[in-house]
């Protein structure tokens, strides 16, 4: 069970970094107001914080 935990929680982590590394000021500003706007900011950044507690 812990291992799947891990393992899960490098993958939130592997997508939260290629999708925030990689972009440009501009395109994380979109990503950002699309998530606040959305309401999604509330559950997804507290998951990939956690997530990348956890995968480290």
């Amino acid at each position: 069970m812990a291992g799947l935990i891990q393992r899960t929680a490098q993958s939130i982590d592997d997508i939260s970094r290629s999708l925030w590394e990689g972009s440009s000021s501009a395109e994380k500003a979109l990503i950002l107001a699309f998530l606040i706007v959305t309401g999604l900011a509330i559950p997804v950044i507290p998951l990939v914080a956690i997530a990348r507690v956890v995968a480290n």
